[in-house]
């Protein structure tokens, strides 16, 4: 009898195992609104799979986050990417459905390749990683070293930030793009997620359409105002 409970608990078990991955899995990208998520798709910068699910516990790869830059700041319009040469890039083939993407992310210095003249298309990239290259695209703020130690202090796990990252990562922070796990901890170290990404994407769009307009002060004339 008692071992027939035991196979009876261990198939229970077995059977929730599946739900217990899923519930873990949806956390890796807490922080993210199902609003959010359709602000990007409606935007256009990514979109859902064939099945109709954005899936924002899958990790981004290199080729998609290139991608995702050129539509989110127009890369293509910048001057450097009006280069007719292009760069050999001997993982990236004609062909590839990122092909157009990567060239203008290596064009404009955004992103970088490997040696070898390789890319890693398929490579997964850390939060880290995906943060300061989304800041090079929006513009890193140039702070003192001070200044970004005082910007990272409050993160619990602001120690773990690469020292190439810490002052790309500072201008996310500053700008409200960041987005955290529970325990306030950026995560630098860990794989970036379509959720982590559509969070910063969501708070760069409502960052576009608020754009403060210079306020008037009353009985001051403006510059264009004969005095």
């Amino acid at each position: 009898m008692r071992r027939l409970l035991r196979t009876i608990s261990l198939v229970i078990l077995l059977q929730s195992y599946p739900g217990i991955v899923k519930a873990q899995s949806s956390e890796i990208s807490s922080g993210i609104s199902q609003e959010q998520i359709q602000q990007v798709i409606s935007a256009k910068l990514m979109t859902n799979s064939a099945d109709g699910k954005f899936y924002p516990e899958r990790l981004i790869n290199r080729a998609e986050l290139a991608a995702i830059l050129v539509k989110a700041f127009h890369l293509e319009k910048r001057q450097a990417a009006q280069q007719e040469n292009f760069i050999t890039v001997a993982d990236v083939p004609t062909n590839h459905w990122a092909f157009k993407d990567i060239q203008i992310v290596l064009k404009t210095d955004i992103m970088k390749g490997y040696r070898g003249n390789m890319f890693f298309p398929n490579q997964r990239v850390t939060k880290a990683e995906a943060l300061a290259i989304f800041a090079q695209a929006y513009g890193v703020f140039q702070f003192p070293d001070e200044t970004v130690n005082e910007i990272l202090a409050p993160y619990p796990d602001a120690a773990a930030i690469p020292a190439w990252a810490r002052k790309a990562i500072a201008t996310v922070i500053t700008e409200g793009f960041i987005n955290t796990d529970p325990q306030g901890k950026i995560a630098p170290l860990q794989p970036m997620t379509r959720g982590d990404m559509a969070y910063v994407l969501s708070k760069y769009l409502e960052r576009q359409q608020k754009q403060p307009e210079t306020p008037e002060v009353p009985g001051v004339p403006s510059m264009t105002e004969p005095r």
